[in-house]
């Protein structure tokens, strides 16, 4: 009898355990480990430390697979924006650490969300944080917020591992803990004396390298939807195919049930099979209303760059929003360059240079300007050409350069582009590859316009058309719009709003500059 029951106990703890690989070695601390750029070298008694709270992990094999399952569902979102912002992927293991991948948790400190900000430095690297949204609790933004606020940090130090216990110790912590004796170091030795934090964040990388994925159900996987509302997330689940339970569940960063409309944001859901989205390819839906709304794959959306994020109220003051992620300004008016350039304090030609702008050119009203130099590639990995687009307001879109624009397609003149046109943001267009289109349709769908440019190529593979780059059909073959001006508008708000040149509208008005008054009518042809 006794023998029988002692080979139940164990057959049930095998059972038990299987689920977590259990019949396999809990990993073991190594000697030396690499950890971003750094050489880790780690001593006997810091194994051991380390080791205690690698077993912590694995204790409880319940709580083990819940969190694997939870690192399964979220960590490609983590990966893809650690990528997008230069930090190393080696980042990901302390949203373990901080908050086990939970998305509403609050510490004894209420520093809160996946990554476990205060509001005070939430605001810092721009998260919206109020009664309507709380983007701690989304995973795409508060992990953006996280490597801006790590990678600030590790400019001061030029170690990573200073910066990652500075993100538990603050800058002014972490600076008097370290002093200088790390910086710029590639090979660190770990001991008793090493900080506690980078030692609990080792035991999590350990603990969860190359491990998680075999949890990782096989039922479906998160998707994003880049949403710009006002749009109720009641309103939203019909039109993503789920319940709307599940998109609060998923959601909880938006407190009120409601998507707001000053800016697009990533709503996510579970979707049934296996994920095929990558990071350049999102799915948009721009929502004029709660009954229109709508979700469709595009391979870009123009209508989510610039994308600006920081103090959006004081956005034609220095040193207050981020465009592209990139330090930048909106024109509070038209004016010479050598006026915005005393304004953010550069050299006029230095902010000639980074704009990409020619000797003599106006600042546009109501136009996003950068202050510091733009980037080689986009975020995005593709644009489709609207009408009245230029290589330098496609270049401003993303914040990349010009030349590396026309460089990447392999173009020189913006007489080359075309309505519809794909062009290449991130990879370089090979020698004598096809310049592609997207169909009228599709290009009628993304620009909300009941008739398109009647010049479009239709299904080429090349350029057609030797057509100036602000030329537009005549007149009399378009849908004409009468427009009242509302406070606050200028002719390049209104050339962005209508996918038209401030020159046309000027021609088409017979207007001498570019001044409007409220109230005034002005007629454009879509």
């Amino acid at each position: 009898m006794r023998n029988r029951l002692q080979i139940i106990f164990f057959i049930n703890l095998l059972l038990y355990l299987a689920p977590l690989g259990y019949a396999q070695q809990i990993p073991q601390v190594p000697r030396e480990i690499v950890f971003a750029d750094l050489r880790i070298l780690i001593n006997e008694q810091a194994r051991r430390e380390i080791q205690l709270d690698v077993d912590a992990l694995y204790r409880n094999p319940t709580f083990f697979r819940v969190k694997a399952e939870r690192v399964a569902l979220y960590m490609p979102i983590v990966e893809r924006e650690l990528k997008n912002a230069g930090v190393p992927e080696d980042f990901k293991y302390l949203v373990i650490q901080e908050s086990s991948l939970i998305p509403d948790a609050v510490s004894t400190s209420n520093a809160v969300g996946f990554w476990q900000f205060k509001q005070g430095t939430a605001e810092e690297v721009f998260l919206r944080v109020d009664a309507q949204v709380d983007e701690r609790k989304n995973i795409a933004s508060s992990t953006k917020g996280a490597a801006l606020y790590v990678k600030k940090h590790n400019n001061q130090f030029d170690n990573w591992m200073c910066a990652l216990v500075s993100y538990q110790m603050g800058l002014g912590g972490a600076k008097a803990y370290f002093g200088n004796q790390y910086n710029g170091k590639k090979v660190v030795e770990i001991d008793r004396n090493s900080h506690w934090y980078f030692k609990k964040f080792l035991a999590h990388k350990i603990a969860f390298e190359g491990r998680w994925q075999m949890f990782a159900s096989s039922d479906g996987f998160l998707e994003e939807a880049r949403i710009q509302g006002p749009v109720t997330l009641k309103a939203l689940a019909p039109r993503l195919g789920v319940t709307e339970d599940h998109l609060k569940e998923y959601n909880k960063w938006a407190s009120k049930g409601t998507v707001p409309g000053d800016k697009p944001y990533s709503v996510f859901y579970i979707k049934q099979g296996s994920a095929t989205v990558t990071p350049a390819v999102r799915r948009n839906t721009t929502p004029t209303s709660e009954s229109t709304a709508s979700v469709t794959t595009v391979v870009s959306s123009s209508q989510e760059f610039p994308k600006i994020s920081g103090n959006q109220q004081q956005a034609t003051k220095p040193n207050q929003i981020k465009v592209n992620d990139l330090d930048g300004i909106q024109a509070a008016a038209s004016m010479p360059q050598e006026a915005l350039a005393r304004q953010v304090g550069l050299k006029e030609r230095k902010l000639r240079k980074i704009n990409d702008l020619e000797k003599g050119e106006k600042i546009q009203e109501g136009q996003y300007y950068y202050t510091e130099p733009k980037r080689g590639s986009a975020e995005a990995k593709e644009h489709i050409v609207k009408p009245g687009e230029t290589f330098w307001s496609i270049s401003q879109m993303y914040g990349m350069k010009v030349a590396t624009l026309k460089a990447k397609n392999r173009m020189r003149e913006d007489n080359s582009l075309r309505p519809g046109m794909i062009l290449y943001l991130q990879d370089h267009r090979k020698r004598n590859e096809d310049i592609r289109f997207v169909s009228a349709t599709e290009l009628k769908r993304l620009m909300g316009e009941e008739e398109l440019v009647k010049s479009m190529p239709q299904g080429g593979n090349a350029i057609q058309s030797s057509a100036p780059r602000n030329e537009t059909p005549a007149p009399a073959l378009r849908k004409t719009v009468t427009h009242t001006v509302a406070t606050g508008e200028t002719l390049f708000r209104l050339s962005q709003r209508y996918a038209v040149s401030v020159e046309d509208i000027k021609k088409w008005n017979n207007l001498r500059d570019n001044t409007i008054r409220v109230g005034q009518k002005l007629t454009i042809y879509q």
